[in-house]
């Protein structure tokens, strides 16, 4: 997170939300909810090199449109 702020992508354009925890393999999981996958794309152009710096593997993602978001 720390090197995401530095590069001035903490908060990138078009992430709504921004959801990690540990797996039940002891990895960090991640789940984002973006406006597109254009700007999804655009952020992992600043956070895939951070990753590989760090000696993370950010694996494939699994993008999938969400039809229903109920809040609150």
């Amino acid at each position: 997170m720390r090197r995401l702020e530095q590069a001035g992508a903490g908060s990138p354009p078009g992430r709504s939300y921004h959801f990690a925890w540990v797996g039940k393999d002891g990895a960090i999981e991640v789940f984002d909810v973006w406006d597109s996958r254009e700007s999804f794309e655009r952020f992992g152009e600043t956070l895939v090199p951070i990753m590989n710096e760090l000696g993370a593997d950010p694996g494939e993602p699994t993008i999938v449109e969400i039809h229903n978001m109920v809040l609150g």
